[in-house]
């Protein structure tokens, strides 16, 4: 094996903190909507509620996202890319290491956006939802795996 990484999504909101940004935005929202309800205006308390729930739905599928996967592992006779997605089937993609290359898309303000492995007439992007510094130095690590193979992998002997 010359090269070995799994990618995930990352989430800074951990589940004790979803927990305590919950617990406030339903506190805040149950004390603002007494108040309307106190002056009157009901229909507001329940969209208050309702801004609530569409907030939890929405924390809920950006963790279900962060479920995601995908392997890649770089041999030197296999370059085999497997993604895990949070919903569906996951999937497998193999190259030969000897005609692949790393192809990336540089912005000189916002650093790398897009990283791709070619193979013939195949693209297959990688790391889509990393951001840019580490799309960056993964396009380095993925280079750096890729000449290694094209060199021939030396055995150390102990």
């Amino acid at each position: 094996m010359v090269y070995a990484v799994t990618l995930a999504p990352h989430r800074s909101l951990s589940k004790r903190g979803f927990f305590w940004v919950m617990a406030g935005i339903g506190a805040v929202s149950f004390v603002s909507g007494v108040a309307f309800l106190a002056m009157g205006a009901w229909p507001i308390f329940g969209f208050f509620g309702l801004d609530v729930l569409l907030i939890y739905i929405a924390f809920r599928a950006s963790f279900r996202s962060a479920r995601a996967r995908e392997h890649i592992l770089v041999t030197p006779s296999l370059v085999e890319i497997r993604r895990e997605p949070a919903a569906g089937r996951p999937s497998t993609t193999r190259l030969n290491p000897f005609w692949t290359r790393l192809w990336r898309k540089d912005d000189e303000e916002l650093g790398t956006l897009d990283v791709a492995l070619i193979s013939g007439k195949r693209t297959v992007p990688v790391g889509r939802f990393l951001g840019p510094v580490q799309k960056a130095e993964l396009a380095s690590d993925l280079t750096e795996a890729l000449a290694v193979v094209k060199r021939g992998v030396t055995r150390t002997q102990f």
